[in-house]
């Protein structure tokens, strides 16, 4: 050890008397610190990447279970579970590892804007959908949470709201403190808002349960002849998670 470094050293001989010349004994010593540290990076990376399979095949089987509620023939559940596995996929694709071992984050205008890019060619315009949200890292499971939350909005915009008409359009902006990020859900030029009669749909449940459970925050719905806004109010801490 010198200081507070860690070598490995390999060390080969002969083990008996017979080795001995004039009172001393010849070996090899040789120093093997860069592959013991790569065996312990490829089991580390082995641990990783079971944690992550095992929770995105937990994640898959609830969702599955939540898109087979709320479906009614089998070509309904296939096109809404393959959108939210996308969706997914489209999250886990920015996720990077942090310097110095702090984790993985992925940077939140960057991932808002991949989830949304596949709505943004389905208008009239390019430039319909704006992002503008503080810089900021969004840590891995939170990614996760934030692409469904994401993905279930621009759903029901597709059918109800602004992203159902080629003029309509959808801001998303948002603004932190020291303990909150607040981001801001508008749609504009789309057809008018109602707050639905019925119970909410499993969808909207699972939005609701994913900013309260997941994300320690609050969601509210501000319906309007203009367009719904949204407001999603996340715990930071739990952000960066």
């Amino acid at each position: 050890m010198v200081g507070e470094e860690i070598r490995w050293i390999s060390a080969r001989g002969l083990g008996d008397d017979a080795a001995l010349h004039n009172g001393q004994m010849f070996g090899i010593f040789l120093d093997v610190t860069g592959r013991k540290q790569a065996e312990e990076g490829h089991e580390l990376l082995a641990g990783e990447m079971s944690h992550r399979v095992k929770n995105l095949l937990a994640i898959a089987s609830g969702l599955t279970t939540i898109t087979s509620r709320s479906t009614t023939t089998a070509e309904e559940m296939a096109k809404e579970l393959t959108g939210r596995l996308a969706a997914l996929g489209r999250a886990h694709d920015l996720v990077r590892p942090l310097a110095s071992g702090q984790g993985t984050a992925a940077l939140l205008g960057d991932l808002l804007s991949v989830l949304l890019a596949p709505y943004e060619d389905l208008g009239a315009f390019s430039g319909r959908i704006r992002v503008a949200v503080p810089r900021m890292g969004v840590g891995e499971k939170a990614a996760t949470t934030l692409s469904l939350i994401i993905h279930e909005l621009a759903t029901n915009s597709l059918k109800y709201g602004a992203l159902s008409t080629d003029t309509g359009i959808l801001d998303l902006s948002g603004s932190t403190d020291e303990e909150e990020v607040t981001l801001v859900w508008t749609e504009r030029g789309g057809p008018s808002a109602e707050a639905p009669e019925s119970a909410e749909g499993y969808g909207s449940k699972l939005v609701r349960r994913s900013v309260a459970g997941q994300l320690g925050g609050t969601i509210e719905y501000d319906w309007s002849d203009e367009g719904v806004v949204v407001k999603l109010a996340l715990n930071g801490e739990r952000l960066a998670i």
